[in-house]
């Protein structure tokens, strides 16, 4: 059961933090690559600062799992954690684009409770509490109710000849707001077939499962969070209709590499 109040909190933190990074978006800011292909700034560093001093003070029990922390094991003893990616998008963000957002979850034992995604540039919030919905700028959001796999709509920059059967729609370098985008039934299906890190995800699944999503990894099974390796292999969002069709298209290439 999540303290009464305490969605609210988070979701003004999220703001906070959304309208610090948006003050620095397109300035002149520091940026740099942690490894080839995997892009970071100053900002994302302030903004993880920010929240983990808020958020910690807010709950003083919970663990911290961030993109921008160097993991500490001790988070796997406690029983609520705070999933955090202070700027996902970062790409989006640095380019100048608006496709990026701050995302907070309360995982409770291995379960988001509550996320929040504050994407500031897009004047969009997105948040949910387990088992209360989830909202969008205030507006109760509910996923489509498409059966038939192909047409679906995925955010996506081009589609494999395999999936020309699906339409591209526009998308956000985050995959948070991609996720997002099911939920708000702006996209019937969001697709990644790699590792993938609980931080990029951990606020969005819980966002479209409360929309009614149908959420799983690229293999159909299910997410647990605050694992040791903080990895899970792929993830798959999409309208319950779609869903057994999505993971059976998949399943081939989810297969090999998930082995590779």
């Amino acid at each position: 059961m999540v303290e009464p109040g305490l969605a609210d909190a988070v979701a003004a933190i999220a703001a906070d933090a959304g309208a610090l990074a948006l003050r620095q978006w397109r300035t002149d800011f520091a940026r740099w690559e942690k490894a080839p292909g995997d892009p970071v700034c100053a900002v994302d560093l302030e903004v993880n600062a920010f929240l983990r001093e808020r958020l910690s003070a807010l709950l003083p029990d919970a663990g911290w799992l961030s993109e921008e922390t160097a993991d500490n094991p001790d988070r796997l003893a406690c029983a609520r954690l705070w999933v955090v990616d202070p700027i996902d998008g970062t790409r989006d963000y640095i380019r100048g684009r608006d496709g990026w957002a701050v995302s907070i979850a309360l995982v409770d034992h291995g379960r988001p409770v509550i996320g929040v995604l504050d994407a500031a540039a897009r004047g969009q919030v997105f948040r949910a509490e387990l088992g209360q919905g989830a909202w969008g700028n205030g507006m109760r959001l509910a996923v489509g109710d498409r059966r038939v796999f192909s047409g679906s709509r995925v955010p996506t920059d081009a589609l494999p000849k395999v999936d020309r059967d699906l339409v591209a729609v526009a998308k956000p370098n985050s995959i948070a707001l991609r996720i997002a985008m099911v939920a708000a039934d702006e996209a019937d299906l969001v697709a990644t077939l790699r590792w993938g890190w609980e931080w990029d995800v951990a606020a969005a699944v819980l966002i479209a499962a409360e929309a009614g999503a149908a959420v799983s990894d690229a293999l159909g099974q299910g997410l647990t969070f605050n694992t040791p390796r903080a990895q899970a292999f792929g993830v798959v969002t999409c309208v319950p209709g779609i869903h057994a069709a999505a993971i059976e298209r998949l399943r081939e290439r989810a297969v090999a590499l998930s082995a590779g």
